[in-house]
């Protein structure tokens, strides 16, 4: 919020707000991606004296983030960014095409393969052509 509020002065109304303030967000993100890869990760002793990461509760809602954010973490940034502004931040194509500066091919195609790439990192190895197709 504190980058939007910052940048407010350097909108220049040729896209719609919604799509700056995303690429505002996404550009945030990205920065507090790079420095978390600079820090060093939390670790506590066990009992024979080795270091290990802080484990999280074993809830399995927060087992599911961990796995996803970490799926998420694997992907490579060009298609990491796309997934997450679709399936996350609910863009349109259009407006991730506009906010990423790529033609619209492109961003289907990142979408399609970050959702591949995801689904095996996740423990789904199969292609989606390999999938049965729903009956109506």
């Amino acid at each position: 919020m504190l980058a939007i509020v910052r940048g407010l002065a350097r909108f220049d109304g040729r896209s719609a707000f919604s799509t700056w303030v995303y690429r505002v967000t996404t550009n945030a993100c990205l920065d507090e991606l790079r420095r978390r890869r600079r820090r060093p990760l939390p670790t506590i002793d066990d009992d024979g004296g080795r270091a290990e990461p802080v484990r999280a509760a074993a809830d399995d809602t927060v087992a599911d983030h961990l796995r996803l954010d970490a799926a998420l973490r694997s992907l490579p940034e060009e298609f990491r960014i796309p997934v997450v502004l679709r399936d996350v931040c609910d863009l349109d194509y259009a407006e991730i095409a506009f906010v990423l500066g790529i033609p619209g091919g492109t961003v289907r195609s990142r979408i399609a393969r970050g959702r591949g790439l995801l689904a095996r990192a996740l423990g789904n190895p199969r292609a989606a052509d390999d999938r049965p197709t729903p009956q109506p």
